[in-house]
């Protein structure tokens, strides 16, 4: 009988067996693109605990080309409360460009401008390390009261 378990089990079983590939969720890591997708995901919830975790501790936002606007996650909290504050605040994404650690989105947002009800456009330049958004620059456009999404 214990023969037929070591032919059964043989080196060419053993081998097979190790060179199968691990099941996707024991490999898988988030892409920029995931991450990125999660921290729009959470803005539109308005869900500031999700939004900032997405978010690198250090992380920094910048106004086109290299203006600082805020660094660190507590910045970026009192940045975005005010923002998440506005009951018609919903982004949708014109276009998303993906190449390696980088997403860019041309971005349509309904918010409240000081005319009243509107959309803002903007490109918004993720870069993301280690499994985080660690920069944002933002390019601002045009902001067009009574226009809906």
């Amino acid at each position: 009988m214990k023969d037929i378990f070591k032919s059964v089990i043989s080196p060419a079983l053993i081998f097979r067996a190790l060179a199968m590939p691990q099941s996707a969720s024991a490999v898988k890591t988030d892409s920029a693109e995931d991450i990125v997708q999660k921290q729009l995901n959470a803005y539109n919830a308005r869900d500031m605990d999700a939004f900032l975790a997405t978010y690198a501790d250090e992380a920094e936002l910048f106004g086109f080309p290299n203006t600082p606007s805020a660094k660190g996650k507590e910045e970026i909290r009192k940045r975005y409360t005010v923002r998440f504050s506005d009951t018609l605040l919903h982004c949708i994404i014109v276009k998303r460009i993906v190449m390696g650690n980088t997403v860019i989105d041309h971005e349509r947002v309904r918010v409240t401008l000081p005319e009243g009800p509107g959309v803002m456009e903007a490109i918004a330049i993720y870069e993301v390390h280690d499994g985080k958004i660690a920069k944002v620059t933002f390019i601002s456009g045009k902001k067009t009261p009574g226009e809906n999404l």
